[in-house]
């Protein structure tokens, strides 16, 4: 009888055992979602879309690492302090494995900061400022997007094929705006030495006076306009200097302007025959594009945005690190992001090992107005590998490497 009870109790221990294992395995591995959900709504509601369409597809497909995967999805209102508040409750409280998120560069490197601080992973999927992965670039951050210094070359080189010998330049006052400055007039200058920048607007971001900013560049009379507003002042701009004829036989080369998120809200008003980067997901034909783009309209009812195949390609990242890291440990994941490569909708990127970018490229093209709406043409998909600087700039860029 004692052997038969001992026996009982055993069998049904490990059925016990077995079971909270079963369940453990299926508890979902969280990943820390922070971003300006309100503030920034026209580009963070597209790219949320683009999360949760991967996340579906994955979840549906079995997961990550035999559980499903989870992103618990936070509203910092735009505010660096309000980030970092929230992403040491996601470390602590929700058992997070990993952060990623952000549009604006200045909240990106608040949490890049913490991040290094706390020995955690963030994939920085949006801010563009370059100091993420050079000047401020630690261990622990990773950034998916074609940074502003890649974006701005891929347009210098456009510029570089003209005959425009003076510039006026027009960017937000804050870190990304400066870079994307900075990095343009070196570009610029590097593949063509005589041309001038002679005036320089810097309105503060979301706050432009864009009458007096007009009026400041054409006093200035450049033959070209180098253009990184985007947002509401990005329409502001457009419609203040087409009113007022700035735009009148100069080319303006504009950062994000061919976006949707940025040249939808414009319609008619959308400026014609500027040179940008930006997201032609109406004319993709076939393809790994035009595959995202079918399926996100499948389960939208909406075309996709830029911030839509971030957001995807976010998911797809999140992936492919944990399932190369074989583990949730975060410096398990962190040493696994060294040159992970990503097959995504843009074709295989990969994380570099040397500085923490990827290799996403972007879309280069000219604005035209078609059915009665802002579009790029003429566009063609630059490899971001092809404009990022060598490892020995890099070594030079980037502290403690």
């Amino acid at each position: 009888m004692h052997r038969k009870t001992f026996l009982t109790g055993l069998m049904g221990a490990i059925a016990l055992s077995g079971i909270a294992l079963t369940a453990q395995a299926q508890d979902p591995i969280k990943i820390g979602e922070i971003n300006h959900y309100k503030r920034l709504a026209a580009f963070a509601g597209p790219y949320k879309n683009g999360i949760e369409l991967a996340l579906e597809e994955v979840n549906a497909a079995g997961g990550v690492l035999g559980r499903p995967l989870e992103f618990i999805f936070r509203d910092d209102q735009g505010k660096p302090g309000e980030a970092i508040k929230i992403a040491e409750e996601l470390m602590t409280r929700e058992g997070t494995v990993m952060l990623t998120g952000t549009i604006l560069s200045n909240v990106g490197l608040a949490i890049s900061s913490l991040a290094a601080e706390k020995k955690y992973v963030y994939l920085a999927s949006e801010p563009l400022a370059d100091a993420l992965v050079w000047g401020k670039g630690n261990d622990y951050t990773f950034r998916l997007r074609a940074s502003t210094y890649m974006q701005a070359a891929m347009l210098a080189e456009q510029a570089a094929k003209t005959d425009a010998k003076t510039f006026a330049t027009i960017a937000p006052n804050y870190a990304y705006g400066k870079d994307a400055v900075a990095a343009f007039k070196k570009a610029l200058l590097a593949l063509k030495p005589d041309v001038e920048f002679i005036a320089e607007q810097w309105p503060a971001v979301f706050k432009i006076d864009a009458g007096a900013e007009v009026q400041a560049i054409e006093r200035a009379k450049p033959d070209a306009i180098y253009n990184v507003t985007f947002g509401p002042d990005l329409a502001k701009f457009v419609r203040e200097g087409t009113t007022r004829g700035l735009f009148e036989g100069r080319t303006t080369y504009g950062l994000l302007s061919g976006e949707p998120e940025y040249l939808d809200p414009l319609k008619d008003e959308a400026p014609e025959g500027w040179i940008v980067t930006g997201y032609p997901w109406y004319d993709f034909k076939s393809g790994p594009n035009k595959d995202f783009v079918d399926s996100y309209q499948t389960r939208w009812d909406t075309h996709p945005g830029i911030g839509s195949l971030v957001g995807y390609m976010t998911v797809q990242s999140v992936v492919a690190v944990l399932e190369k890291a074989g583990s949730t440990d975060s410096e398990a994941i962190r040493v696994a992001f060294a040159d992970l490569g990503v097959e995504t909708p843009v074709g295989p990127i990969t994380f570099r090992a040397i500085d923490h970018q990827s290799t996403m490229g972007a879309f280069v093209g000219k604005t035209t107005l078609r059915d009665g709406g802002g579009v790029m043409v003429d566009w063609s998909y630059k490899m971001g590998s092809d404009y990022l600087p060598s490892d020995a700039e890099v070594m030079k860029l980037r502290p403690g490497n």
